[in-house]
């Protein structure tokens, strides 16, 4: 019975970034053994243990085949005979198919430290057009080590084309689709997830209403970068850049869909494209099963983010009916994350990166002084029910009034 610690662990050590998480495989053991030694089972489809004490992942060394469409169409095996050599050469990419021993010696039969030193992103083997999975799981990757120089190898992105046109991710399940795209967009680089989806077709496969709108164009007067596809990418570079939390990101990724509608002979304007876009946010926010905050979120922003735009231009009423749509006197984090989203809208152009947003602390103000009437008075008035709602909206409209007025002092 032998011990390695493989994958991520191995390959971060060895780009000198931190270790997270620690994977081990185990060779010449069966579980009958591992049971015996205190190792607490967790695998359901796969031999995989908890270590008694340090409550790390143990997996036995296994093979596996293919048994059928997507993700779960694996047969494993795994016994005491499985060497780590065939165990890692089932893995994605040979930088996360290097093991080390009990002694630091690095383990790598298929040329992960060479690929590390180049900076490239290879699969191990043909095996890996088999699992769908590895298209999304590729990409994220690409997102997360971008910023030390890396891409994806010229065949494993032929794989990936292969994988994208063969059907195969129609078999994804939502909940393992979403975990994949969910992570990579709080990468580094979300935009390169979303640029190797594309250039592998998967983008069109998978969120076929982004994929759109590539060659899309918008007005270079409010958009110098002119393409929609290309604004989408850079918005979520300042979402990376400005550390947004994953509801923004996603409210970003999905905010100009309604574009993707627009006529060719309407180019480059796109009248009311945030109406349109609500349908197609409805159902991508439904297939790829988007956590509640999330999907209500990327309604929001893709419904209001213009308004946002013009919100020094806004009157009271009207600013007063988008604090009120928003929840904010219950729900002021939401709001919160929509100013961020249009912040993040508007500096992902071209050249404008760096310009100053005074929309987000005039949103933020004008929440806050909505938010500080006080009901306490209206309550002591007696006033209650249908009046009691009628007289602190007024209450809350006179407050904007004079804040606007103060801005514009």
């Amino acid at each position: 019975m032998q011990i390695y610690k493989v994958g991520g662990a191995v390959r971060d050590r060895l780009l000198g970034r931190p270790v997270e998480e620690i994977d081990w495989v185990v060779v010449g053991a069966s579980a009958e053994q591992m049971l015996e030694l205190g190792y607490r089972p967790v695998g359901a489809d796969f031999p995989v243990f908890l270590h008694p004490d340090s409550g790390e992942e143990y997996a036995l060394a296994r093979t596996e085949r293919k048994s059928g469409r997507g993700y779960g169409g694996f047969v494993f095996h795994a016994s005491p005979e499985v060497t780590l050599e065939q165990d890692l050469i089932r893995r994605d990419l040979t930088v996360n198919a290097m093991a080390e021993d009990d002694q630091g010696r690095l383990i790598d039969p298929y040329g992960g430290q060479r690929d590390l030193q180049a900076r490239v992103l290879r699969h191990v083997s043909p095996a890996f057009a088999e699992d769908p999975l590895r298209v999304l799981r590729v990409a994220r990757f690409a997102a997360r080590y971008a910023p030390l120089g890396f891409s994806v190898a010229t065949e494993t992105l032929a794989l990936m084309c292969q994988l994208a046109e063969s059907g195969e991710l129609a078999h994804l399940t939502a909940e393992r689709s979403w975990k994949e795209i969910s992570r990579a967009l709080l990468e580094p680089r979300p935009d390169v997830f979303v640029q190797v989806l594309r250039d592998c077709g998967a983008l069109a496969a998978l969120l076929p209403e982004v994929d759109a709108l590539f060659g899309v164009p918008q007005p270079a007067a409010h958009h110098p970068e002119i393409d929609t596809g290309v604004h989408v990418l850079s918005v979520l570079r300042q979402c990376a850049e400005h550390e947004q939390p994953l509801t923004v990101r996603w409210a970003c990724l999905l905010h100009d869909v309604g574009k993707g509608l627009t006529p060719e002979t309407e180019w480059p304007r796109h009248i009311a494209h945030e109406p349109k876009g609500l349908r197609l946010i409805q159902a991508i926010n439904q297939r790829c099963k988007a956590p509640r905050d999330c999907a209500e979120l990327a309604l929001l922003v893709g419904e209001f983010h213009t308004h946002g735009h013009r919100a020094l231009e806004l009157k009271p009423s009207t600013l007063l009916e988008l604090l009120q749509r928003f929840d904010v006197f219950r729900r002021p984090q939401r709001f919160a994350e929509f100013v961020a989203a249009c912040e993040m809208d508007a500096r992902g152009r071209l050249g404008l990166e760096q310009r100053e947003y005074p929309q987000a602390a005039y949103l933020l103000g004008a929440a806050e002084t909505a938010r500080q009437v006080a009901v306490k008075p209206l309550l002591e008035k007696g006033l209650k029910g249908a009046e009691l709602g009628e007289a602190l909206a007024r209450e809350r409209l006179r407050a904007l009034k004079a804040y606007q007025d103060q801005q514009a002092q």
